[in-house]
């Protein structure tokens, strides 16, 4: 049985637990959560609570999550496009499609099941079975740069510069309309959204804060090639800052237009291309550059 503390912050002040729980614990379903609240393994105050509670700001909850059978997580020899490799970390160029770690209905091809092939045991621990190395992720669609750690040091090292926002993480996109500036910051919290719970959303209740500056390369009349760098890294940050300024990525049907204009193209036009951290054990300050994939030369081409 694990033990999960949490303690209710000012904004979330008579909200209900069971909502409260959903936001914060995403990481588990609602009907998950719903049953331990039922079981009365969710306590405050040491002391069990239903559904309805209501939250007083400073409230300290207690939730008992019971040990799950986690899946064997096979090592699969998929091939890898590294950028960098040494004793404390590799960084790989993540293909389109590809899922970053396991999860339910994603237990095969995904780049942990590559990264347990390449790297054997050596691959950091701290994230568990089921993130065996992962400190950062981008999402299945987006392709580019991505650090992996073969140690707990270098992932306490990359974790900590991930906190800071000392990390350099710049994304190629191509967006939608034409961008009135030429440069320009986001600034808007962001949060699970309220009632599409697949989806994040700017200016929620309890959203955290996230900044992602931007700059146009190119414009296309009805589209607009634009480098986004990362303040911070949120779920989806890219994609719900874009879209919230009314210039969602082409090809992301989650957060603008339902029908993509270029046919055969599956999910947003992102790409990490450039990382830059400092190393874990030399403290020297390294930076990588993912090129372009085929798919975003060939969009550039057509656009032009």
């Amino acid at each position: 049985m694990k033990q999960i503390c949490l303690q209710a912050e000012a904004a979330y002040e008579g909200e209900r637990i069971d909502k409260y729980l959903t936001e914060v614990m995403n990481d588990y379903s609602r009907s998950f959560l719903q049953k331990q609240l039922k079981e009365g393994n969710v306590t405050v105050g040491q002391k069990p609570v239903k559904a309805s509670y209501k939250l007083a700001e400073d409230d300290e909850i207690t939730v008992q999550v019971p040990d799950s059978q986690e899946p064997d997580i096979l090592a699969e020899d998929i091939p890898l496009d590294i950028l960098y490799e040494d004793e404390q970390v590799l960084v790989v160029n993540k293909p389109k499609g590809m899922v970053v770690h396991p999860s339910a209905g994603h237990y095969t091809g995904t780049l942990v099941n590559a990264l347990m092939f390449h790297c054997k045991d050596r691959l950091s621990g701290i994230n568990g079975v089921l993130r065996p190395g992962i400190v950062h992720r981008i999402d299945m669609d987006t392709t580019g740069a991505l650090v992996v750690c073969k140690t707990d040091l270098a992932h306490q090292s990359l974790a900590q510069q991930l906190k800071v926002h000392s990390i350099t993480r710049k994304y190629r996109a191509i967006v939608h309309g034409n961008l009135k500036e030429d440069q320009g910051t986001i600034e808007g919290d962001i949060g699970r959204h309220p009632v599409e719970r697949k989806k994040m959303a700017v200016h929620v209740r309890n959203g955290k804060p996230a900044v992602t500056h931007y700059r146009v390369l190119e414009r296309f009349g009805s589209f607009t090639y634009v480098e986004c760098q990362l303040e911070t890294g949120r779920t989806h940050q890219i994609r719900v800052h874009m879209s919230s300024i009314g210039h969602p990525l082409l090809g992301d049907m989650l957060y603008g237009p339902k029908k993509c204009p270029y046919g055969g193209l599956t999910g947003q036009t992102l790409h990490a291309m450039v990382l830059g951290f400092q190393h874990p054990v030399t403290g020297e300050y390294m930076e990588f550059k993912a090129p372009l994939p085929e798919y975003f030369e060939n969009l550039l081409k057509k656009l032009r």
